[in-house]
């Protein structure tokens, strides 16, 4: 999904606006939770779920290339924790697939 997806998806859903005025929404709320971040708030999501940053501590990576150890210093990360209904959906999804692969023998 793109963000033109969730505007033609708003546009569809309420007839009133344009798609112009849809992409421009699209863009407002995504601007609202970059900046969020930028300032170390959380966004919580309900339903859908939190993104936070976090710290990362220093370690010792690899090249995978050449196998050499290389250092990687502090920094920080995004991080998304979903909802409990974005996890059931996540979850429920393997044991859908494993059932129907054993249905057909």
């Amino acid at each position: 999904m793109t963000k033109v997806d969730l505007a033609r998806a708003i546009y569809e859903r309420h007839g009133g606006i344009s798609i112009r005025e849809a992409s421009r929404l699209v863009d407002i709320i995504f601007d609202r939770i970059r900046q969020a971040l930028v300032e170390r708030e959380e966004v919580h999501l309900v339903g859908f779920g939190t993104l936070s940053v976090v710290e990362r501590k220093p370690k010792i990576g690899r090249n995978l290339n050449t196998g050499e150890a290389v250092p990687i210093g502090v920094h920080r990360a995004v991080v998304f924790r979903p909802a409990r209904a974005i996890k059931t959906l996540s979850e429920e999804e393997p044991q859908q697939q494993q059932l129907t692969a054993g249905q057909g023998m």
